[in-house]
């Protein structure tokens, strides 16, 4: 969590008459009162209240809300809390001169005298006459900072209905308008409210003090921390100098949280600014586990069993570097086994705020269906952030390829790649979004170092999400996948770098790279690829979703789709389990619908939306 202003003032109550009773009294109540139990007659009236407020005052109501069993004391102690309880609710809903009368047995709970209580209640009645309800006279808060647009609660205004909620929202939009302006030691300095019981009316004259305009002073860190203070400081990119923004110091937070290595940041304002007209904050961090360990499944018909594995360590330098490294294994129990681990480092704040160093190496080994390769990779790049929601990164590195393929045996490649990849992310729940989108693009420029034809592959990966109707029990979900490889031919690239369709990421219900080029009676990768998939998924419990969905897929041997691309397509109906903390349990079942039909139904097990 991340807190970066102090707390703000509320409004007062508009009425001081109901007090807390004193510890004594409630004591002596306790020590006086019968502990034996009972059941309780219970009874709830406002015949002039509207219905939904009748509803709000029953929900508050701590004495409706005793179950069987309840004792002597305790229905005296709900019952006393009851007003202060109610008359609020009144006041929040625009009744300023309610009566509220609560009798255990006839008698009015206020009167009875707690050094002798009742050795038995045996009925609660609660009656609440709201009255008339309020409006605005006058509706004043000042000062306001000149030159800014102070978004006020639209009620706040003469004659608008009254209500204690729109003026502690009309205090927060002032305070809230002061802080963003450079004053972050503004406070509500007077309020002057009024009620007109005659004319029923309220007037409320808010004065705010908005402090003095402060510049952004040091970040002082403190609390038991794993990554050292310079590293923090460096990753945080305090803004020191510059005129005080909530916003800075939330940006600053945020860069310490995105690193992984902290379960929790804290930046408050110190207490008091320095003479030089500067505010310090002080930065809390708490460390999460240094290491982390994760294992994943899935389970199809056509890519038998896939293991997923990671470990990471959160702080390998004492800088928040973040070592991760990835195993993934799949065709498990087939002749057709791949393997891929990697390794990868980041190293944030190395190059300037916002700009994290990496470095990556992996090792690949494939068998797939229409061809093999092995390879080695390793790159160092550069990752920036450009908001929450959006980063790009650049690598440079070789790449060595070993392929067996339509094209033929024994082939190698070496490469030098450029990787420029961007990614945008707004939906709203990764592991199961119901709205928002997602962007990935990017760019692959490569060079041959044994004489290769030099070449540019371009990926791109758009998913968008609409729920349907006011409960959202119905989602649509739709993705489009583009790929084109512009520049060499075909048979002379590694089969790495050319598009198959089919399988669970791409076309369901159709065999695992089942789609591709015919060369001469063998099948080998395009040079352009588009995958289109629409689901509708409905949400039957807070736990269980059906969905429908139809996959199509189309492979070109040329750098774009035409309309003599080659073509397949898969639909199905799946079933969804969500868990709280993983996201849902996934069961697909397809069928081919056009294309290659004969291989029948396939299923498909996994963790998480399909996409």
């Amino acid at each position: 969590m991340t807190r970066h202003c102090k707390a703000r003032p509320r409004v007062q109550s508009l009425f001081c008459g109901l007090r807390p009773l004193p510890l004594a009294l409630a004591m002596a109540v306790s020590l006086n009162c019968a502990t034996a139990a009972q059941a309780l007659d219970t009874e709830f009236s406002a015949p002039a209240a509207p219905e939904e407020l009748r509803e709000r005052l029953e929900g508050a109501s701590a004495a409706l809300a005793l179950g069987e069993g309840a004792e002597v004391q305790e229905i005296i102690a709900a019952a006393l809390s009851d007003y202060r309880t109610l008359v609020q609710v009144l006041y929040d809903a625009g009744y300023f001169a309610p009566v509220v009368n609560i009798r255990l047995d006839g008698r009015e709970a206020a009167a009875i005298n707690l050094l002798t209580p009742p050795k038995a209640v045996q009925a609660l009645t609660i009656s609440v006459d709201p009255g008339d309800s309020y409006s605005f006279g006058k509706a004043i808060i000042s000062p306001l900072p000149e030159g800014r647009v102070v978004e006020l609660p639209e009620n706040f205004a003469t004659g608008r209905p009254a209500t204690t909620g729109v003026i502690e929202e009309a205090v927060t939009a002032g305070l809230n308008a002061w802080d963003k302006a450079g004053h972050p030691k503004v406070e509500l300095a007077s309020q002057t409210i009024t009620a007109d019981a005659v004319k029923n009316r309220l007037d409320a004259d808010l004065r705010i003090a908005p402090g003095p305009l402060l510049r952004l002073g040091r970040m002082q860190v403190v609390g038991e921390s794993d990554v050292r203070r310079d590293a923090i400081q460096r990753i945080a990119g305090f803004a020191t100098g510059q005129v005080y923004s909530p916003d800075l110091v939330s940006k600053s937070a945020t860069r310490l949280r995105r690193t992984g290595a902290f379960s929790s940041v804290s930046l408050r304002q110190a207490e008091e600014p320095n003479p030089d007209g500067t505010l310090d904050f002080i930065a809390e961090v708490e460390d999460l586990p240094k290491r982390r360990f994760t294992f994943g499944v899935e389970v199809s018909s056509s890519e038998a069993v896939e293991l997923s594995t990671s470990w990471m360590h959160r702080n390998l330098f004492g800088g928040a570097e973040k070592l991760k490294i990835d195993l993934s294994l799949s065709g498990i129990g087939t002749s057709d086994m791949d393997g891929t681990i990697s390794a990868r480092l980041d190293r944030p704040a190395a190059l300037g705020t916002d700009r994290t160093l990496f470095y990556l190496g992996a090792l690949e080994k494939l068998d797939e269906e229409h061809y093999t390769a092995s390879s080695a990779t390793g790159a160092i790049g550069l990752r920036r952030v450009v908001s929450d929601t959006t980063y790009v990164e650049a690598s440079l590195g070789l790449r060595w390829v070993t392929a067996d393929d339509a094209y033929g045996s024994d082939r190698e490649f070496k490469y030098l790649v450029g990787r420029l990849r961007g990614e945008k992310d707004k939906r709203n729940i990764k592991t199961d979004p119901s709205a928002g989108y997602y962007l990935e693009g990017e760019i692959v420029p490569f060079v041959g170092l044994d004489g290769g034809d030099p070449g540019v592959q371009l990926n791109i990966d758009a998913r968008g999400y609409k729920a349907i109707g006011s409960a959202g029990r119905v989602v649509l979900a739709g993705r489009v996948q583009l790929g084109s490889l512009v520049g060499p031919d075909a048979s002379n690239v590694s089969p790495t770098l050319l598009y198959f369709s089919g399988g669970a990421g791409s076309v369901r219900g159709q065999e695992f790279q089942s789609l591709g080029i015919d060369v001469g009676g063998d099948i080998a990768g395009g040079r352009s690829y588009l995958a289109l998939s629409g689901e509708i998924r409905g949400r039957l419990t807070d736990t269980i979703s059906l969905v429908g969905f139809y996959d199509a897929g189309f492979i070109d041997s040329s750098s774009f789709i035409s309309g003599d691309s080659e073509y397949h397509a898969g639909a199905g109906i799946g079933l969804r389990y969500n868990v709280t903390g993983i996201g849902p349990i996934r069961l697909d079942l397809a069928m081919p619908v056009a294309g290659d039909t004969e291989d029948g139904l396939q299923f498909y097990i996994g963790i998480g939306q399909a996409f």
